[in-house]
């Protein structure tokens, strides 16, 4: 049973920056693609930011410039370094990999 747990969470103010961390438990942590997902209230989950084995990256149009995702895989962990926060960046976020979702971490931004 693979345990994916987020961490990094918090309250920033519009403009400010935080680094969500997601740790994987589970053997050949490398060979799988992960991402970053994110549900505001009142609205679906929705694709953040994804990063594959190799180290390919994508992005929502919205976070583009913003956010960066990365992967240790030494630590079978990921990254989502989000810069320039912005309120309608306000969400649980949910780090998931092939089937197995994390419990979120809340980000607040305020205005």
């Amino acid at each position: 049973q693979v345990q994916v747990a987020e961490s990094g969470g918090g309250l920033v103010q519009a403009g400010g920056s935080l680094r969500l961390s997601c740790a994987a438990s589970g053997s050949n942590f490398s060979r799988y693609a992960m991402a970053w997902y994110r549900q505001a209230p009142g609205k679906q989950r929705e694709l953040v930011a994804r990063i594959t084995s190799l180290g390919n990256t994508n992005y929502i149009d919205s976070v583009k410039g913003r956010f960066t995702i990365s992967r240790d895989n030494a630590k079978n962990t990921v990254y989502l370094q989000m810069n320039s926060l912005k309120p309608e960046d306000t969400a649980v976020y949910y780090c998931y990999r092939d089937g197995f979702w994390g419990q979120g971490t809340t980000v607040t931004v305020s205005s």
